[in-house]
């Protein structure tokens, strides 16, 4: 186990750290989109290309000795749709991205061809969040934004917010329940 921000960092299922919270550059190795019944995702695939984690999601995917083993290096990015609730977030937040890769890459324009994306540089940012998967609890990180590979070099990003696990309310019927078995023992 890790501490990172005063914060335990548990050794992944296939023995390997995470990527520590940080800024990297990256390079784009794929872009899909993913369709469901909500919307679509655009899904970034990527590594890291300069300093110490160099490779470090090809070197994860390598070792991992899962049978169903999958590439970790990814961002997942909602496609703005007018009908949806969350549409102006969503756009701000697809474009916010979207520059990002236009910015680290001067001679290319998105043209709404996800293909395009392969081989574009950007900067990734990494958090550390809090999971319960399966009744296990820990923390790790994830790829939460992109920002630009100017920003990454310079030092000139800011750091995300850890994202601890929602404290889960008990409901007021579950609150109640257990004076309710009480009452139901009474002798009135």
């Amino acid at each position: 186990m890790k501490k990172i921000n005063d914060l335990e960092i548990k050794r992944s299922s296939n023995g390997g750290e995470p990527l520590p919270a940080g800024g990297y550059v990256a390079k784009i190795l794929d872009a899909s989109i993913s369709t469901y019944s909500w919307g679509e995702v655009l899904v970034f695939s990527f590594d890291i290309v300069e300093g110490e984690y160099t490779e470090f999601f090809k070197n994860k995917y390598l070792e991992d000795t899962n049978e169903n083993k999958k590439w970790k290096g990814t961002f997942r990015l909602t496609v703005p749709q007018e009908d949806n609730q969350y549409y102006d977030s969503q756009k701000r937040s697809f474009g916010n991205a979207i520059a990002c890769i236009e910015e680290s890459n001067p001679k290319y324009a998105w043209n709404w061809d996800e293909k395009t994306l392969k081989d574009k540089y950007v900067g990734v940012l990494f958090r550390n969040y809090e999971y319960d998967v399966d009744g296990r609890q820990g923390w790790s990180t994830e790829c939460c934004s992109f920002t630009s590979v100017d920003e990454i070099r310079e030092k000139k990003f800011k750091m995300p917010k850890d994202k601890p696990l929602k404290k889960q309310q008990e409901s007021p019927a579950a609150m109640f329940a257990d004076i309710k078995n009480i009452e139901n023992e009474l002798p009135f």
